[in-house]
């Protein structure tokens, strides 16, 4: 079972606003999204690969956060496709002006506030707990 580091109530306390009715498929994609982000990063977990350590926990659930809040104001669904061009036609194929900045390397569009708070937690880049 894939983790997920935050519910719809912290989703919720986060923005403000009311989880939306996806609220779970979105925090389960923006979980992924923060795992790809750590890839190289070492903390504790338990048996399930959950983190154990508080400040930790909190890292994560604020990155998870900050990523479905980013991607609803992106109006992103959490496939990374939304606002990608400004115009698309399919016969015969146009496809228009770009409207996204270039990704990282890793082809990972990771939120500034939740790299913000994985770095402020030590988890960027590839701290060892």
């Amino acid at each position: 079972m894939p983790r997920v580091y935050a519910t719809p109530e912290q989703l919720a306390a986060w923005t403000g606003q009311p989880a939306p009715a996806d609220a779970e498929r979105l925090l389960a994609r923006a979980s992924g999204d923060v795992d790809a982000a750590l890839l190289c990063a070492f903390y504790r977990t338990s048996d399930a690969g959950m983190p154990i350590d508080p400040h930790v926990v909190q890292a994560l659930a604020d990155a998870t956060c900050a990523q479905v809040e980013y991607q609803l104001a992106t109006g992103d669904d959490g496939t990374g496709a939304a606002g990608r061009w400004g115009s698309v036609s399919i016969g015969p194929v146009s496809l228009g002006d770009r409207r996204d900045n270039p990704t990282a390397a890793t082809g990972l569009d990771l939120a500034p506030r939740a790299h913000r708070a994985l770095m402020l937690a030590g988890l960027l880049p590839g701290v060892i707990w």
